[in-house]
């Protein structure tokens, strides 16, 4: 990962002009860094595949961790979340003004697409990776969940309803980063079986993340916490101890879906994969 983050050092977005900040703004929530999970999983499934390739799909970890560092910075603004904190650093409309931070997020959405295009990929391989990204990111994926999240606000919400809600949100951009990873190795089994995985491994993400809202103070958080009290968050729905329940729930059946991955995927994939699946328990 850390020849990735040199990648993405080398390929931060540029926009020279009389602007006073425009150009820094587009950069300083990408510098900032955070868990870099999304590319984690992409680079993950390549590595176990097709190892020579692993450098020619920074391109795609990198466009997935810019349309989700865009959803970040739209996430945090005072029409949504209303945060001042993320990645250990103000956000971005608290840094300059939410114009900058509307139009960075915008900036950061369409230039995921822009690295994807130039990806060293044959035309279908590029096309394909496209489409993935911007369905499970877009209208019938993530921006979809962000529209039911906001809309419901002091609305509760059934457990179905808000799982469908936390799958769009969070969970199909997990599932896309794995599936990229498979599409990479051009392998269309392999495809199915990890967004599948990826779609319970990004409902477990959301659920641990609620728990770790009311658990973890901002400072330790990297970002505002106790900040769901007027959203559907499994915590606030089923209380701390259910929402507990079904996370280990979810964390037994990952961890027994995860052993009967191949051996190759297995060996790259658990190490990750295993913290990540049991970080609700360490606090």
């Amino acid at each position: 990962m850390q020849e990735f983050e040199e990648f993405l050092i080398s390929h931060l977005p540029k926009a020279e002009s009389f602007h006073p900040h425009y150009e820094k703004a587009l950069q300083k929530m990408l510098i900032a860094g955070g868990k870099r999970f999304r590319p984690a999983l992409v680079l993950g499934v390549v590595r176990a595949y097709e190892p020579l390739l692993v450098k020619n799909a920074y391109h795609a970890a990198y466009a997935i961790e810019l349309l989700h560092t865009y959803s970040l910075i739209h996430d945090d603004l005072p029409a949504m979340d209303d945060a001042d904190l993320r990645r250990g650093n103000e956000t971005l409309h608290v840094s300059y003004d939410e114009v900058t931070a509307v139009l960075v997020g915008d900036a950061l959405n369409t230039y995921a697409f822009e690295v994807l295009s130039e990806a060293p990929f044959s035309d279908r391989v590029r096309v394909k990776l496209i489409h993935t990204l911007a369905q499970n990111g877009g209208v019938t994926g993530m921006v979809l969940g962000q529209a039911i999240d906001c809309h419901f606000e002091n609305q509760i919400l059934e457990l179905e309803q808000i799982k469908l809600l936390h799958v769009n949100k969070t969970a199909k951009l997990i599932a896309a980063s794995l599936q990229m990873g498979a599409i990479i190795c051009t392998d269309k089994k392999l495809e199915k079986e990890l967004y599948d995985f990826g779609i319970d491994l990004g409902l477990l993400f959301q659920i641990q993340d609620d728990i770790l809202d009311v658990t973890q103070s901002t400072q330790e958080a990297g970002k505002t916490t106790q900040n769901d009290e007027e959203k559907n968050s499994f915590v606030t729905i089923l209380g701390f101890e259910k929402a507990m329940s079904e996370a280990d729930e979810l964390a037994d059946e990952l961890s027994k879906k995860m052993v009967n991955f191949d051996e190759r995927l297995y060996n790259e994939l658990s190490p990750m994969l295993t913290k990540y699946i049991n970080r609700h328990k360490e606090n």
